[in-house]
């Protein structure tokens, strides 16, 4: 995922569900169509989560997976914003 370049970046390490999602929901608001989010996250939840409120939302999910530190989890998206 690393070859994936985020125009804004989420910090959701060391938050529990719903807030990974809701940090999500609040930055997409601002963000243009085609744009790319990067969620930053501890929760292994939101693996699903995140993908499933894309689904919901009409968002793009691109993918995800783990940091260099094993312990942090970058999922990233792209933004539809005429929802």
């Amino acid at each position: 995922m690393s070859e994936l370049r985020a125009d804004v970046v989420v910090e959701a390490r060391r938050l529990l569900c719903p807030m990974p999602v809701i940090r999500a929901q609040a930055a997409v608001r601002g963000m243009a169509s085609g744009q790319v989010l990067a969620v930053r996250v501890t929760d292994p939840g939101a693996l699903q989560d995140i993908p499933a409120w894309c689904r919901v939302q009409g968002h793009r999910y691109l993918g995800g997976g783990p940091e260099p530190d094993g312990r942090t989890l970058c999922l990233y998206l792209q933004v539809d914003a005429s929802n």
